[in-house]
């Protein structure tokens, strides 16, 4: 797929939609973004976001993204149903479901408008994570081939992991729950808004650094994107501060190259089951 002679990047076809009648949209879901038991849950939120962005002609960002994960999503056709509650000048509010054959996959409260638009204030006493830069990080290319096989989405980016935090790889965790990373699309895909809405959800399960392997179902994923992300690599950091009845809390932050905060997420998840 090009436009204007120029190939259209991996990540925008993988999220491609089509129409498919009035507030309905028509998408493929992509094999390559697959982890443990189903399509991983922050390049779904990107499918559904690129529905919003086609249904609200004018406010193309997401702002808050709200998301309930029913079922596992599998690879291939999918039906997405865009309900427009509220639209105002700035803002508009949409709820938004995934389907595949007759069942839902995911329902969602979205929040949209246009970030170009908002007020330039940002003010924060946050501050980006400490982390080598990416040339001293740990590149998830040596990640161990039983995880590589059951997590086909680590071929879509690349990710550099802090070096101090990579010891669940060789059987030695810290215990902190804690991960932190840079991140890149593949093909030099530059981030924004709608991929935003992936990458707080590509590192493993921050449970990793608590010595619990295996796939990490989401129950619960909401976003707010803050800012339109500067060109070149991503910081993502995790952490986890409870895990209680089987379950667990993963907090983002995505900073960009200009040492923005430019996206913050919380799920919660189940905590991976013994092998």
């Amino acid at each position: 797929m090009t436009t204007e002679g120029v190939l259209t990047p991996e990540f925008d076809r993988q999220i491609a939609v089509s129409p498919a009648g009035p507030g309905r949209w028509s998408a493929d879901l992509a094999d390559g973004w697959t982890v443990g038991g189903g399509v991983n849950g922050g390049y779904l939120l990107s499918v559904l976001g690129n529905a919003v962005r086609a249904a609200l002609p004018g406010k193309p960002d997401p702002i808050a993204v709200s998301a309930h994960y029913l079922s596992a999503a599998v690879p291939g056709p999918a039906g997405i149903g865009v309900d427009v509650r509220r639209e105002g000048s700035s803002l508009a509010t949409v709820a938004v479901e995934l389907s595949q054959g007759g069942t839902t996959r995911i329902t969602a409260l979205a929040t949209y408008g246009d970030l170009g638009r908002l007020p330039d204030d940002v003010a924060t006493t946050a501050g980006p994570p400490a982390i080598p830069a990416p040339q001293e990080c740990v590149p998830n290319t040596l990640a161990p081939a039983e995880i590589r096989a059951n997590a086909k989405l680590m071929d879509r980016f690349e990710m550099r992991f802090h070096p101090d935090q990579v010891g669940w790889a060789v059987g030695r965790p810290s215990g902190l729950g804690v991960l932190s990373a840079w991140f890149r699309l593949a093909e030099g895909r530059e981030p924004d808004p709608i991929s935003l809405l992936t990458v707080v959800d590509a590192l493993p399960p921050v449970t990793f650094d608590l010595g619990l392997m295996g796939w990490a179902p989401t129950i619960e994923l909401t976003v707010h994107v803050r800012a339109r992300p500067e060109p070149g690599w991503l910081v993502v950091r995790h952490e986890t501060r409870n895990v209680a009845g089987g379950m667990f809390e993963e907090d983002a932050e995505v900073w960009d190259s200009a040492g923005r905060l430019v996206a913050q997420s919380r799920q919660l998840a189940r905590v991976p089951r013994p092998a």
